[in-house]
């Protein structure tokens, strides 16, 4: 069994976008709804939000000491320091009803992120590349809600997560870009009554998946076969980071959007930033290059 400790009382009611900043050493992760970016420093416990300018996506190191943020309406730089968001550039032919979900960075400092629709029916969702300065399509569309992309260490590999279908994907990467995208994990088969949401890939090649209401972490082969759970205490996981000096930190954030009272009587952490010893290190996460 492995113990796994509330270390932030959030309350989100979207929580997502769990990153570690080997930098500054704290996690960041966002409130989508309550459009709130976090920071926590797991050595001292301090912890503060910034108010977005509207629905927060995510919020990744980039270079110059300044964070990158996919928000409702495009993209986003931080300055951690004033906490101050400036509009670094929109999403192009972006519907007005989507808003943007989740993203990773690659050994090249892309940027991979998804969009969706923020009434989650309609599947208007699509994933995108941030290439120094420009965006492009890349990846699988027609999607309701959009989650990942991840790479793993080697750059040699992109998933992506199609919430709704229940489904991972994964596809074949290069500097290049983005190779046939095939079937990686029905989760649908193995948690029918819970939906993958963000992803993550460990030192070792392996995804690990939040479960939207399913309570737990999953952690896959690179085959796309189960290898083991995690249980949250929190019924909607929604992203997972390794952090940490020695990235072994398990965190995971969560949701409370879609829960009733009788929901937070069952778990009252729900909301929180959950942090748990991993079996395996993740390892660090390339900053983005803005140009």
């Amino acid at each position: 069994m492995v113990e796994v400790r509330t270390v932030l009382a959030a309350e989100s009611k979207l929580g997502e976008g769990v990153l570690w900043d080997a930098d500054r050493k704290v996690v960041w992760f966002v409130d989508i709804k309550r459009h709130r970016l976090w920071h926590y420093d797991p050595a001292t416990g301090s912890n503060s939000y910034a108010d977005a300018p509207d629905q927060i996506g995510w919020a990744i190191p980039a270079e110059g000491g300044l964070l990158l943020c996919g928000l409702k309406d495009g993209l986003y730089t931080f300055d951690s320091e004033a906490k101050r968001f400036e509009k670094l550039m929109d999403v192009p032919g972006e519907p007005a009803g989507n808003r943007l979900n989740d993203a990773c960075t690659d050994p090249w400092g892309r940027v991979w992120f998804g969009s969706m629709d923020d009434s989650e029916g309609t599947a208007s969702g699509r994933f995108y590349v941030f290439d120094r300065g420009t965006i492009r399509p890349a990846g699988p569309d027609g999607i309701t809600i959009t989650n990942g992309p991840a790479v793993n260490a080697e750059g040699d590999r992109i998933y992506f997560t199609d919430t709704t279908a229940q489904r991972i994907l994964v596809a074949d990467l290069t500097e290049a870009g983005v190779g046939e995208v095939r079937p990686f994990a029905d989760t649908g088969a193995l948690f029918p009554d819970s939906y993958p949401d963000g992803p993550v890939v460990d030192a070792e090649g392996y995804v690990w998946t939040g479960l939207y209401l399913g309570g737990r972490v999953a952690r896959f082969t690179p085959d796309g076969e189960l290898d083991t759970t995690i249980d949250i205490p929190a019924r909607d996981v929604t992203k997972m980071a390794f952090g940490g000096r020695d990235l072994r930190t398990g965190y995971a954030t969560s949701a409370t959007k879609n829960m009733e009272p009788s929901d937070m009587t069952d778990y009252p952490d729900a909301g929180g930033l959950f942090a748990f010893e991993a079996p395996v290190a993740g390892f660090a996460q390339p900053k983005a290059k803005l140009g």
